[in-house]
């Protein structure tokens, strides 16, 4: 049968999930600091779990000595037989001591250490168990509520869901059931703390993985995540069995799965975007449902110039700008959007400009600008080699043009510098007593007349 301490023993590792062998450590330790607060620091102490009796016992080491100095630090020959019957002088034995006569100080002291170990040994168990979980989603329920933040009960473990970590305009009841994504798991001086995160892209991420089937198999791969929590999210999705549709497997039967998820997420909205190699493809599907017309690519840049109708430019934005900023994050291009009779202008534009030099008619600019040569600038700037290349010219001719643009732009300088200095030169010509408001002038003038009468 199991002695009453192996029954404490056994009942406090099931309620704290702590094994035998670090409570039993934790109790060898506590006897040893209150034996030690008794008799004193100086002796050499030692605890040891006896199975057979379910007990701890302790022992004190002492110098077997023919002549006792002291008393607490040696034994005389005769009484350590008694002990171990081999025992000779000059050795060193182990004598348990009765710890019966501790008293309540010593047993305060004693629980102090217990609990205190007891807790080291969960902050430990804590750390442990969490800090391989990173990145996993776990559930709990709602605990209690401290400044701000959720405190969350995992199991027998508190988690933080904090604040800022928390979807804006939801809220929990006691109790309740939480889901949360494990964001970190810090040693700080009070023990472990495990932070979860409802705002964090990977949130979304594990519930589409928790949801369709399809991709905890591999079928289907989520790309990218990109979320303005509680408003909308954009996730890019590929397909890896021509046989599966990527946004119908998300979606599901009539929109049951991604529903399941907006209810978790509190109704925030979520757009489903097939992945694509070709950039301008997936952008365009970033987009949606607004309607693309035309695309500028800068490779070099890694940015885009999309052209849509009047009629989509606010669908292509998006309140706020949130469909084309969640578009730019989930594909990694910079996104410019243009609407179509602003871009038609800012051609028509950049077209005279370039018809205005000399050798250069309107077929000429349009491929100029289709090669993002924009402007007698963009036409300085350029190689010779580029401009053979775009417009198919020698290089003879190609350095007359950066010539005649180089001199275009002196001369709109030149101009512009020029107003600016008429204008202050003007003002400076004029003293200002010789400048007479419009109202005098006026009465001048018909004093003069009424004179001459």
């Amino acid at each position: 049968m199991l002695s009453e301490l192996d029954k404490v023993i056994d009942e406090i590792g099931k309620d704290r999930g702590i094994d035998k062998e670090a409570l039993v450590k934790a109790l060898e330790e506590a006897l040893v600091k209150a034996a030690r607060n008794k008799y004193g620091y100086g002796l050499e102490i030692e605890a040891q779990y006896n199975d057979e009796l379910g007990e701890i016992e302790l022992f004190q080491f002492k110098d077997v000595v023919e002549t006792i100095t002291s008393p607490i630090r040696e034994i005389l020959p005769e009484d350590a037989k008694r002990v171990d019957p081999d025992a000779e002088i000059g050795d060193e034995i182990g004598v348990k001591m009765d710890t019966s006569q501790f008293g309540r100080i010593a047993a305060q002291t004693a629980k102090q250490v217990i609990m205190q170990n007891i807790r080291e040994v969960e902050r430990d168990n804590t750390y442990n168990e969490y800090k391989d979980k990173k990145g996993e989603l776990v559930t709990g329920y709602v605990h209690r509520f401290e400044k701000g933040n959720i405190i969350v009960m995992l199991g027998r473990h508190e988690a933080i869901l904090p604040g800022q970590e928390q979807i804006p305009g939801e809220s929990f009841s006691l109790r309740d059931r939480v889901k949360g994504y494990l964001l970190d798991v810090k040693k700080i001086t009070k023990g472990p703390q495990v932070l979860l995160s409802r705002t964090h892209p990977g949130f979304l991420l594990k519930l589409f993985e928790l949801e369709v089937p399809e991709i905890s198999d591999g079928v289907v791969k989520i790309h990218n995540v990109a979320r303005e929590p509680g408003n909308r999210a954009k996730i890019a999705v590929e397909s890896f069995d021509s046989r599966v549709d990527p946004v119908g497997a998300c979606v599901g039967n009539r929109g049951s799965r991604v529903q399941n998820i907006v209810q978790e997420l509190h109704g925030e909205r979520i757009d489903i975007v097939p992945w694509s190699e070709d950039p301008a493809t997936f952008v365009c599907s970033a987009l949606a449902p607004a309607e693309v017309s035309e695309i500028i690519v800068d490779e070099d840049n890694r940015s885009m110039e999309i052209i849509v109708d009047d009629s989509q430019l606010s669908l292509a934005i998006g309140k706020k700008g949130q469909n084309v900023r969640l578009s730019a994050k989930i594909t990694g291009w910079k996104i410019d959007i243009r609407s179509r009779s602003k871009y038609d202008e800012s051609s028509k534009e950049h077209l005279d400009e370039l018809i205005g030099l000399e050798g250069i008619d309107e077929k000429m600019a349009e491929k100029l600008i289709n090669s993002d040569i924009l402007n007698l600038e963009a036409v300085l700037n350029a190689e010779v080699s580029e401009l053979n290349e775009i417009l198919e010219l020698d290089d003879g001719v190609a350095e007359d043009i950066k010539e005649q643009a180089k001199l275009l732009l002196e001369s709109n300088i030149s101009s512009d510098e020029g107003k600016d200095s008429g204008k202050d030169s003007d003002k400076d010509s004029v003293p200002d007593e010789e400048i007479v408001p419009a109202e005098d002038e006026a009465g001048e003038k018909e004093k003069k007349e009424e004179e001459t009468e």
